[in-house]
């Protein structure tokens, strides 16, 4: 027995207007199965592969990609190197990010620890005043 596309949404979070869109867009692997009266209905490998793709698209993979690797895969044996190739394109592309959302984040580390020393000296009102004014450019 198959799953239905609310149950589907449930399942990945997915809108039953995005699962509609992802299927329109060549984005799974294989084709949903309609019933006699037109329902999809869904497996658990689409389950799996819509997981994947939710992964993808969080990561910051364009669906243009997503659909490469679909086709790739529905093409069956022999582009191995070519899935890897995009995937490991995509790994680095992350990898930069992190590494971009790191930098950020020791920005934003540095400028709360200002602002609890500055909180528990009772020297915030500096925090308040135009760069030009302050004593202090650690503040800044």
């Amino acid at each position: 027995m198959g799953l239905s596309i609310g149950q589907v949404a449930e399942r990945t979070g997915l809108s039953v207007h995005a699962l509609r869109f992802y299927e329109r867009e060549g984005l799974l692997a294989d084709p949903v199965r309609r019933e006699s009266n037109g329902r999809r209905v869904y497996t658990e490998d689409d389950v799996d592969w819509l997981a994947m793709c939710i992964k993808f698209r969080s990561s910051g993979m364009p669906l243009d990609t997503i659909r490469r690797y679909t086709d790739l895969v529905r093409q069956g044996a022999g582009n191995e190197a070519d899935r890897l190739e995009l995937l490991r394109s995509h790994r680095a592309a992350v990898e930069a990010q992190i590494r971009d959302l790191e930098n950020c984040l020791a920005v934003i580390t540095h400028k709360v620890t200002i602002y609890e020393e500055h909180l528990a000296d009772g020297t915030a009102y500096c925090l308040w005043v135009p760069p030009e004014q302050q004593t202090d450019p650690a503040a800044w």
